[in-house]
């Protein structure tokens, strides 16, 4: 299980909180991913004998320290109390479609504009992939339909995702695409998917084909040099189509 550190309600520490109360739980451990590099954080329950809280999201306090965003739904928590944490599975799963396709995306748009390509930003969750990145113009249409014709091809190659773990020297040897401005330590994830190589530290699938079908629902501008393109995979993708 997984042990209470601390409990906040309105900001400050307490000792326990009660059905009712919106709360924010640190544990000493967790399965539930936390927000960082565009991935929004894990949803799910805390449950034991006596209480059941509802988790809405999880984000990094400092280093090794996280903070589950809760609703006590039954019961009660105090600091020492011991949790079983179940992760909403279908929403991760989602969310993994999201980022694979994310990555898969990103390769592709260098593939189709060029090499300046670089990403200024994103947004994954369950709904959406928001992808920003360095462009001068429009997409044309023909880009549009290239950029998903690479990314469906990809997905139905069916090819399995390798995550290797490097020292950050030898990640970099492997002609990884780093983010500008991420910070990384001494170690890195390298996440191959399809033909994108990247450094990562976010959950993905396991294969590209699980990612189902990908459609760019919109491409516009957010600042100059920079545009946004929105996309879906999966189900709601399926749920778009005529």
């Amino acid at each position: 299980g997984c042990k209470v550190l601390a409990v906040y309600k309105d900001g400050t520490q307490v000792d326990s909180a009660e059905a009712g109360d919106d709360v924010l739980i640190v544990l000493d451990k967790t399965p539930f991913y936390a927000e960082m590099g565009g991935q929004t954080g894990d949803a799910g329950t805390l449950v034991n004998g006596s209480s059941i809280v509802k988790i809405s999201d999880c984000f990094k306090l400092k280093a090794s320290v996280f903070s589950h965003v809760g609703h006590i739904a039954e019961g009660s928590v105090s600091t020492g109390d011991v949790f079983t944490a179940e992760v909403d599975v279908e929403r991760r799963r989602a969310i993994e479609r999201n980022h694979s396709a994310t990555h898969i995306m990103h390769k592709a748009l260098r593939d189709v504009l060029g090499a300046h390509v670089a990403q200024k930003g994103s947004l994954v969750n369950e709904h959406v992939t928001r992808f920003d990145f360095a462009h001068d113009k429009p997409l044309t249409a023909e880009q549009i339909r290239a950029v998903e014709d690479q990314v469906n091809a990809e997905i139905l190659a069916d090819t399995a995702v390798q995550c290797r773990v490097l020292p950050i020297e030898e990640a970099r040897k492997t002609g990884a695409v780093m983010l500008f401005g991420e910070k990384y330590g001494e170690t890195v994830r390298v996440l191959n998917i399809g033909s994108s190589c990247e450094f990562c530290g976010g959950t993905h699938l396991d294969n590209t084909a699980k990612a189902g079908p990908f459609r760019i629902k919109s491409e516009g501008s957010v600042a100059s040099g920079v545009r946004r393109i929105e996309a879906t995979v999966g189900r709601l993708s399926l749920d778009t189509m005529n």
